[in-house]
């Protein structure tokens, strides 16, 4: 991509950033990724500019998020499909995610301090250096045993103790 393209492509994400929610759904909507609803709610920062850049890149070709180091903090998105989705050095403090879709997500180095995954799909995920102090996991569906026990040892509180023997 030639320096012109991305920078064309910064002044697209910002401009998208700039609009309120309501030209924010819209927008995605006419880009035919109505299914990222969440964007329309995402911060004005510069991870947030670098990560829409990715999703206006090529909005045809989009099958999974890709939000590598997105600013994620502090919104709700109860019930968002992050399916496949790339999460990784991304900041989800203090985030409400209860009852999302994250099968096959990447959390890897990810910060869910205080967030909420209560009742989210959690089958198949990766958790590899993931900050997860306070972050309240209900049941945590779809970990295995041994994911339970280490997101425990590192602070995740689960409010069923359903893998304690």
């Amino acid at each position: 991509m030639t320096n012109l393209q991305t920078q064309e492509l910064r002044k697209s994400a910002i401009q998208f950033l700039e609009q309120n929610y309501k030209q924010r759904l819209q927008t995605l909507k006419l880009l035919g990724i109505g299914r990222y609803e969440f964007l329309a709610k995402i911060k004005n920062t510069e991870a947030n500019i670098v990560c829409m850049m990715r999703f206006l890149q090529n909005p045809q070709q989009l099958k999974f998020p890709n939000l590598i180091e997105a600013d994620l903090s502090d919104l709700i998105l109860d019930e968002v499909n992050f399916i496949r989705g790339n999460l990784t050095n991304a900041n989800l403090q203090r985030s409400s995610l209860v009852n999302a879709d994250l099968l096959f997500a990447n959390f890897t180095k990810a910060d869910l301090r205080n967030a909420d995954l209560t009742g989210a799909t959690l089958n198949e995920t990766i958790w590899t250096e993931a900050v997860v102090a306070g972050c309240q996991f209900g049941q945590g569906i779809g970990l295995t045993q041994l994911q339970y026990q280490d997101l425990k040892l590192r602070g995740a509180k689960f409010t069923h103790q359903s893998y304690d023997n």
